[in-house]
């Protein structure tokens, strides 16, 4: 079995607040997750290693999006996402 087979994946938009480097504004922006939440059981195809792999699993989101533009109107620049983690467990 492979990984994704442990999992519902889906797409959840979420709000963070972010300053742009360019002209220093913070604001809200609307950042694209991916959503990886781990199935309540396995189908019955599963032998005792693929078992053994879904007891460890946990769910987790992975940021899609890697740059975000500017909100402020005189400056509209695009910059790179950095201070969020990439990846989060969720609990």
């Amino acid at each position: 079995m492979e990984e994704r087979d442990f999992f519902d994946e889906k797409q959840e938009p979420r709000s963070h607040t972010l300053t742009c480097p360019f002209c220093g504004k913070a604001d809200e922006y609307q950042l694209n997750w991916l959503v990886r939440r781990k199935k309540r059981q396995l189908n019955g195809r599963a032998d005792e290693r693929d078992r053994a792999r879904f007891a460890k699993a946990q769910s987790y989101m992975v940021l899609r999006d890697d740059m975000a533009a500017c909100k402020n109107i005189r400056c509209r620049k695009r910059f790179e996402l950095s201070g969020i983690k990439t990846m989060a467990f969720l609990d």
